[in-house]
């Protein structure tokens, strides 16, 4: 019989706070975290906007020495960590290392430290590379540091699935602590991509918006949706076996009952417009959680506010839960974080059912008539729901839904 999983600790690092209250806070009040771009200069993008980081301090956690040798996403990885194991209650000085470990994942990896160690060798040779580039740069380095900085020895991977990437992340943990492996995983994503080289790409693919006002860029399901607006930073969440957690007296905030993982098999970047991928990974999290459509409540859309995405997951939506649930895609207010996007989903919907609280999707004011769901609109509502559903898709025609239950 499958071991039960319960989420005990949060953790986030977003422009829209830098700790779960002040985010979370943020998230019910409809605050939109997208702003101009100042970390580089814009001028020659046609995309001007992102929810960029502004006051983030990586030595609250991490010694200045050692922030120096990591690119910004393990710096973002850690300190969400730290937060969700500070909030989980965890003494980690009492628990088995071996029967704790780590699936932190991201999409980009450290692009920042790959386009000034590129920099260095174009302009001055490749004697000056750093020693640390390698090692700060590799996608696997978050999980690697976070065990290193908090002990934790057992089952530790990382998972590139693009924009799936924290979702699949938080699934594959899920099913570690159910086959026996682990107690305890910390698990989610983390990006840092707001750069020269970061934007360069997205915006080659016209993926992303062209608009430039940071309070209108971003309007998922809205018929003047033009492409997403990149966002960075971490979502981390302590997942934990529930006897485990009940033996110690966790504060259990909700339980993890149910992933679907499926692929398109279609296209590089496009979803497969017939929407049978995406309909199958639902119904696996339903499946896996032995419950039917009408149980759940909430949906929190992937909703990257581009052309193609919004549409098809409106249409996948309805085909597995028909047209009475509640949807919204929070990217309206967070950006997209890419592999980090289902880590800081996978905490609203977590605190959606804590609190009896639905996000809005912000800046839903003319609807495309493709898109005829209840988005949410605007305003947040409260709302007690017993199950929802946080779904991602990502390049490479990746699907991930991670389903929870209020506990």
């Amino acid at each position: 019989m499958k071991k039960r999983v319960v989420v005990t600790g949060l953790g986030v690092v977003h422009s829209l706070g830098t700790n779960l209250e002040t985010f979370w806070s943020a998230i019910k009040e409809g605050k939109n975290g997208i702003k101009t771009i100042t970390r580089f200069d814009t001028s020659d993008y046609p995309t001007k906007v992102g929810a960029q980081i502004d006051d983030f301090d990586p030595t609250v956690c991490i010694d200045k020495k050692e922030a120096k040798r990591m690119d910004l996403f393990t710096q973002y990885a850690i300190h969400a960590t730290h937060q969700a194991i500070t909030m989980a209650g965890l003494d980690l000085s009492t628990v088995d290392p071996y029967r704790a470990g780590v699936i932190i994942g991201s999409g980009i990896g450290g692009i920042e430290t790959l386009e000034e160690n590129c920099r260095v060798l174009f302009e001055k040779g490749p004697k000056r590379v750093s020693p640390f580039f390698v090692p700060m740069m590799i996608a696997n380095i978050a999980s690697g540091q976070v065990a290193i900085k908090f002990g934790l020895k057992g089952y530790n991977a990382c998972v590139v699935t693009a924009c799936a990437t924290a979702n699949h992340s938080i699934g594959d943990a899920m099913r570690v602590i159910q086959n026996g492996y682990a107690d305890i995983m910390i698990s989610g994503g983390a990006e840092a991509s707001i750069s020269p080289l970061g934007f360069s790409g997205f915006c080659a693919m016209r993926a992303m918006s062209e608009n430039p006002d940071p309070e209108s860029a971003c309007r998922p399901f809205d018929k003047n949706r033009d492409g997403f607006v990149m966002g960075e930073g971490a979502g981390v969440l302590v997942l934990e076996e529930y006897e485990h957690a009940v033996k110690r007296g966790a504060n259990i905030l909700a339980e993890l009952v149910g992933y679907g993982c499926t692929c398109d098999a279609y296209h590089i970047t496009a979803p497969d417009p017939d929407g049978d991928a995406g309909a199958r990974c639902l119904e696996l999290a339903l499946e896996d959680a032995g419950i039917t459509p009408e149980m759940v409540g909430y949906f929190n859309a992937h909703g990257t506010s581009t052309p193609l995405n919004d549409p098809l997951e409106t249409k996948v939506v309805k085909r597995v839960f028909g047209t009475n649930i509640a949807v919204s895609a929070t990217k309206s207010m967070t950006g997209h974080l890419l592999g980090a996007a289902g880590g800081i989903e996978a905490v609203i919907t977590v605190m959606a059912l804590k609190d009896g609280f639905l996000p809005p999707t912000i800046n839903l004011r003319d609807p495309d008539p493709e898109c005829d769901l209840d988005y949410v609109p605007n305003q947040g509502r409260k709302k007690d729901i017993e199950y929802a559903i946080s779904n991602a898709l990502g390049f490479g025609g990746h699907n991930g839904a991670l389903l929870f239950k209020k506990y």
